[in-house]
């Protein structure tokens, strides 16, 4: 690969697209790539490799910051595992969080759908009447704040 890479055969070989490129490159994430006469960017495969790590890092939940962090621990000559060691532990922490609240709001949505099935077998061939989970919503708005309905 003497000659380098043009965009497009980057962005092929990535995944990436030429926006996304384009992208890291304004951010600075990723070195600027030498030109041609004509102005076009040629990549190296050093480049490929570091998009694609970009791309893997930032698919776990690292942040562009973030990113910038693992990209200097990388490129140094001696990348130590401590420091990599507490991002993953911190970035662990968020995503543990995050389930947890899922796994609440699920619960709750779960709960909601089965009042929900509940009234509409009570009122099986009746006129429904206002469903209770929007009028329990309405009362815990968080604000005090009761929801009408205004006819």
């Amino acid at each position: 690969m003497s000659q380098g890479l043009y965009i497009g055969k980057v962005a092929k070989e990535t995944g990436l697209s030429i926006h996304g490129i384009r992208f890291y490159e304004r951010e600075r994430l990723l070195r600027e790539p030498i030109r041609s006469e004509g102005g076009y960017r040629i990549f190296d495969q050093s480049s490929v490799s570091e998009l694609k790590f970009m791309q893997k890092v930032q698919a776990l939940g690292f942040s562009l910051q973030e990113i910038r962090e693992l990209l200097v621990l990388r490129r140094s000559s001696s990348p130590g595992c401590s420091h990599m060691r507490e991002l993953i532990r911190q970035k662990l922490a968020l995503v543990e969080g995050k389930i947890q609240e899922l796994t609440r709001l699920r619960d709750e949505l779960r709960v909601d759908v089965r009042k929900c099935n509940r009234a509409v077998r009570l009122l099986r061939g009746q006129q429904e009447k206002r469903c209770p989970v929007l009028e329990e919503l309405g009362r815990s708005s968080g604000n005090g704040e009761v929801f009408k309905h205004e006819d």
